[in-house]
């Protein structure tokens, strides 16, 4: 697709007492840009400027709008959260002045910790209530820096060096788990938490990774030996 430049912005909310926040919307699912579009411009200090689906987009759509907050998936059309990272890194370098907020569906600490070196302010996931992804929105405006609960607490164990590799696992890694040790495989895994199979095969990806594994019996091997299940 082509990026979405808005031609009204900012001009809109003219003649308001406060100043109006300008946002690029950057994530490859369209239905979901347009509700949050929707949802966004109810506020009348928020603007969407632009709307982009990749990293060539957005970039485009940032340096014609330049925006005041970009909201960032990082799993862009190639799935893989390098594309969006690599975005954010880039963003923050050629537009110091913008706040970058990641807007993602997944809870990863190590994605987290590595989104706020790329130069991300913040970072919310999808399932957060509109009110408080507005707030957040509005805090990174502002020049604050913004996390949900969830994402907090991974940053602060981050910073603390307290993480360890079991806390490195989220709760849905800890549920899949279990679900390998017992032998299930991708698509049986994603029956059993409601998840499809593709997304099953992310998070026991995620848990190699942690786990420093190569292979699925070695990541329940290494699991074993570390207490975690």
């Amino acid at each position: 697709m082509n990026p979405t430049v808005s031609t009204a912005g900012r001009e809109s909310n003219a003649g308001k007492d406060h100043a109006t926040v300008g946002l690029v919307l950057v994530d490859d699912h369209a239905i979901l840009r347009q509700g949050l579009r929707s949802v966004l411009e109810r506020e009348d200090d928020l603007a969407v400027l632009g709307e982009a689906s990749s990293e060539p987009e957005a970039e485009a759509v940032v340096r014609a709008t330049q925006p005041d907050v970009v909201l960032l998936d990082l799993k862009l059309s190639t799935g893989s959260d390098v594309e969006g990272l690599s975005l954010c890194a880039r963003l923050s370098a050629s537009h110091p002045g913008i706040g970058l907020l990641i807007l993602t569906t997944f809870l990863d600490e190590d994605l987290v910790v590595r989104a706020v070196h790329a130069g991300a302010r913040g970072y919310v996931v999808k399932d957060v209530d509109t009110t408080e992804l507005i707030r957040a929105i509005r805090i990174i405006a502002t020049g604050g820096s913004a996390f949900d609960p969830r994402s907090a607490a991974v940053v602060v164990r981050s910073l603390s060096g307290r993480s360890e590799p079991h806390q490195q696992l989220t709760d849905r890694e800890m549920e899949v788990l279990r679900l390998l040790a017992a032998g299930l495989s991708n698509n049986k895994i994603g029956e059993k938490l409601y998840i499809s199979s593709t997304t099953a095969k992310f998070h026991v990806s995620n848990i190699m990774r942690k786990l420093k594994v190569s292979g699925r019996a070695q990541a329940v091997y290494a699991a074993s030996k570390r207490g975690l299940i």
